[in-house]
């Protein structure tokens, strides 16, 4: 039987919500993987609405849950529903969804709070020994609830400027964690905490291979899982 795997998403769009690239990625390699995947959000307004052709805010507001449910064809529950019993693993996609409505890291960097329940969420499945796969920004999300851990966002220099948020690195360091380097084809298995992780759109890549890495990183979670 494929592993269960619980998919967490904060939005829909990179500016304000999951990036979609990413959480496409995520779910066509659990699908590779076998996986049975359930999907959730929470069910929350979002901090802010970006329009994405223009790239500045809008006026108007948005609920984290009922976007989420757009690339999730529909078939969504909310976040307060998960039970880590029933699931063998979670990964959270990136996108400043993620730093927005999941945290506050945009707002507040390494001082940042998290969602009660992405917090609930990620301790249930931590105590429980059961892997954690996250990429692009999601990282600081182990950084700021497990101290302690390894993470990786790429890279913690700007190398050749592939990396603009190499900055970061230095804020999950200063958490009291480990930041890993790691080219956007790689992902960090943290063995102690079953914590895989990769830079994603942290890194100015081509599609395919950020596609790639955030495959290792599943086929990583699988493993452990």
């Amino acid at each position: 039987m494929g592993k269960r795997v619980a998919l967490v998403l904060a939005g829909c769009g990179v500016f304000d919500g999951s990036e979609i690239h990413e959480a496409s990625a995520v779910l066509v390699h659990l699908s590779r993987g076998g996986a049975e995947v359930k999907i959730f959000a929470p069910n929350i307004e979002q901090r802010d609405v970006v329009n994405h052709l223009k790239g500045s805010p809008a006026e108007e507001k948005r609920n984290v849950l009922v976007e989420s449910a757009r690339l999730a064809r529909g078939n969504i529950q909310d976040l307060a529903e998960l039970k880590a019993s029933e699931f063998d693993a979670v990964i959270f996609p990136g996108g400043f969804g993620v730093a927005k409505n999941l945290c506050s890291w945009a707002v507040d960097g390494k001082n940042c709070t998290v969602n009660e329940h992405v917090n609930s969420t990620l301790q249930a499945f931590h105590s429980a020994k059961k892997p954690i796969g996250l990429c692009c920004i999601s990282p600081v999300l182990a950084a700021k609830v497990f101290p302690g851990c390894e993470v990786t966002v790429g890279q913690d220099k700007n190398v050749d400027g592939r990396f603009p948020d190499a900055e970061t690195a230095s804020a999950i360091a200063e958490l009291g964690c480990k930041h890993i380097c790691k080219n956007v084809n790689e992902s960090h298995v943290d063995k102690a905490n079953k914590i895989v992780t990769t830079c994603a759109f942290m890194c100015k890549a081509p599609l395919h291979e950020i596609f790639d890495g955030i495959g290792t990183m599943v086929q990583e979670v699988l493993k452990l899982a």
